[in-house]
């Protein structure tokens, strides 16, 4: 994980927010994070993201809502990667 792109860092969130990441890579996390403040923003949005609808479940939604939202990730699952 030396040199960690942004595309990179984006990928590894949920890891590092979770805990999950080996210690080395999480150094390497915060170390890409405080040189790259594009990432550094991106951290900081998602933790916020994550505070404010991270105790939400599938029950708080409305029916036609959280089928809207299956629908939409189902067909960008199904895109091929850019």
């Amino acid at each position: 994980m030396s040199n960690l792109s942004c595309e990179q860092f984006v990928e590894l969130v949920t890891d590092y927010l979770e805990g999950a990441m080996p210690p080395e890579d999480a150094r390497r996390f915060d170390e890409h994070a405080a040189t790259c403040p594009g990432c550094d923003v991106y951290l900081d949005q998602i933790r916020e993201t994550v505070s404010a609808i991270g105790h939400l479940t599938p029950d708080h939604l409305e029916p036609e809502a959280r089928e809207r939202l299956l629908e939409a990730f189902r067909d960008w699952a199904d895109e091929p990667p850019t």
